[in-house]
Parts: structure tokens; C-alpha cells; sequence
């Protein structure tokens, strides 16, 4: 099987959502799928997240979204949201390229950390990164307004 590991385009948007819808309905939440195709073109062009995209005799399979983020400490680093490799072809070793070409990435930018999260049931997950100098981290909490929380806010007067 020929893999060709490349940026991914605007013209992608289709098949990255088709992929998270998927990822949702692995994780039971397909009902937390808000972004549209839409959304997607447009913050891909305004440069909001990049991915870099999997592709199998011209079709993408999978995709590893990921975006600049800054640390106050450290500086520059990378932000991975996803992994996603559509479930016919997982286990055929595309996620490692994907996440072998963000780390390469990562160098290139002299970046000072790739971060990312994992469920902590998600088993799979989990053992996939535990084969890469991964650093798991229980001292920080997860801490979020979600766009409920977000619009409902009222300022103390």
C-alpha cells in the first residue's frame, strides 16, 4: 500500500470532517460535532489549525491537526488536537507517520513542545503514544468554559 504523507489543502475539508464525525462515533460523541465544512475552510485559510493529510490512491484516510500555540515559558510550541485514520486502514502504521511528520515538523520549527491530550480510557491511544518518548503528565487539570458557559457569562457589576 502506497502512503503519501503531504499538507493538507482547503479542498480536504470534506473528508476531515467525514473523519472527525467518525472519531466522534468512536468516542460516543457524535452529538458534539458542531464545526461545519464551512467553518473548517474558513479557519484553515485564516490559518487558525493545519494538518497534515494521509493519502491512499488519492483519497485521504487520515489527518493530524495541529496548531501554533504560545507558552508563556516556553515559548512556540505545537498543539495536537487530532490523529484521525479512517477505521479500514488503522493499524496499517499511517497514524505513526502522521504523528512521525509532526514531530519532524516540531524540529523543523524549533519548536519547544508538542502537547497534546488523550482520554484516559481511551486504551489504544494511549499505548500508541506510550511508543514515542511521551511524557504523561497527571499533575495539570483540564480546565474549560464550553460556548454555553462562554455566552451566558455575566461581568460582577
Amino acid at each position: 500500500m502506497d502512503i503519501i504523507i503531504r499538507p493538507g489543502k482547503v479542498e480536504d475539508m470534506p473528508t476531515v470532517i467525514a473523519l472527525v464525525k467518525e472519531l466522534a462515533e468512536y468516542e460516543q460523541a457524535p452529538h458534539e460535532v458542531e464545526v461545519t465544512v464551512q467553518e473548517l475552510e474558513q479557519d484553515f485559510v485564516s490559518e487558525y489549525f493545519n494538518f497534515i493529510a494521509a493519502e491512499v490512491q488519492g483519497k485521504v484516510v487520515g489527518i493530524c491537526l495541529y496548531f501554533i500555540k504560545y507558552s508563556t515559558w516556553k515559548g512556540k510550541c505545537i498543539y495536537l488536537d487530532d490523529i484521525i485514520v479512517h477505521d479500514t486502514f488503522r493499524g496499517t502504521g499511517i497514524g505513526t507517520q502522521l504523528f512521525e511528520s509532526l514531530i519532524l515538523l516540531a524540529k523543523e520549527m524549533g519548536v519547544r513542545k508538542l502537547e497534546w491530550m488523550v482520554l484516559n480510557w481511551n486504551e489504544n491511544a494511549i499505548g500508541f503514544y506510550e511508543k514515542f518518548p511521551t511524557v504523561l503528565d497527571s499533575e495539570w487539570i483540564l480546565c474549560k468554559l464550553t460556548e454555553k458557559e462562554i455566552k451566558n457569562y455575566k461581568l460582577p457589576s
